[in-house]
């Protein structure tokens, strides 16, 4: 299972499903990060936690704990 945590600098990939549950699955889902989403991996911190992702159109920062949730392909 390949995560989200996983993608390197500039590089894109698709949403296939998202792990988690309750409180925290909700909120990912609320970013705009569902299934069949196109993201792009623009940048990693210094320390490389966060990353900064291009989602729809905009632009997120997104802790590696929750991208590691986010399988995608």
């Amino acid at each position: 299972m390949k995560t989200l945590k996983d993608i390197e600098v500039g590089k894109t990939c698709m949403v296939i499903r998202l792990h988690g549950e309750g409180p925290v699955k909700r909120r990912i889902m609320d970013m705009g990060i569902t299934k069949g989403t196109q993201i792009l991996v623009r940048k990693l911190a210094p320390l490389g936690d966060p990353m900064e992702l291009n989602i729809r159109g905009y632009e997120l920062s997104l802790r590696k704990a929750d991208a590691e949730l986010i399988e995608v392909e």
